[in-house]
């Protein structure tokens, strides 16, 4: 083994860590959900359009309202992360596309980021009982505070 053999490998080492180094913290970015683009949305006219043909030819929304014939939500966001810090969104993007009675489109709206605020979407489940009383305590609960009038649900003419 001759003397110059070590401090190579140590050179080696070196590099390779710095490699690895600056790999961890270039950013790595993700994408989620979908928005279609501005000429995909120039087939859309406002008035004649209707959901059947958005359909075909953007494709489903990622949601929708609650109410029957509720408005379209296309929405996309990018993350990005850097090293092993955690992810934090740098781009929103939604199309809200609206609809008459009839089906047909109303509105088309783009809505980023820059629009507003982020709302952190939670998954809350109602609790099973108020204030720790179950259903059946609240029921024997009430049973002396009812008149009988109140339970069957009757008025007498005399009131």
């Amino acid at each position: 083994m001759s003397i110059g053999f070590a401090p190579r490998r140590l050179m080696q080492g070196v590099a390779l860590c710095a490699v690895i180094g600056l790999g961890a913290c270039s950013p790595i970015y993700r994408n989620h959900g979908y928005v279609p683009t501005e000429e995909d949305l120039s087939q859309v006219q406002v008035g004649k359009t209707t959901k059947d043909d958005l359909d075909r030819l953007i494709g489903r929304p990622s949601s929708s309202g609650v109410l029957e014939g509720s408005d379209w939500y296309y929405v996309g966001s990018r993350w990005k992360r850097v090293g092993w810090g955690a992810s934090h969104e740098i781009d929103r993007q939604v199309l809200a596309v609206s609809f008459n009675k009839a089906g047909v489109v109303s509105g088309v709206e783009r809505y980023t980021l820059k629009d507003g605020h982020v709302v952190p979407l939670t998954h809350r489940v109602t609790e099973a009982n108020v204030k720790g009383i179950g259903l059946i305590r609240q029921l024997l609960g009430s049973v002396g505070r009812m008149d009988a009038g109140t339970l069957l649900g009757s008025s007498s003419p005399d009131n």
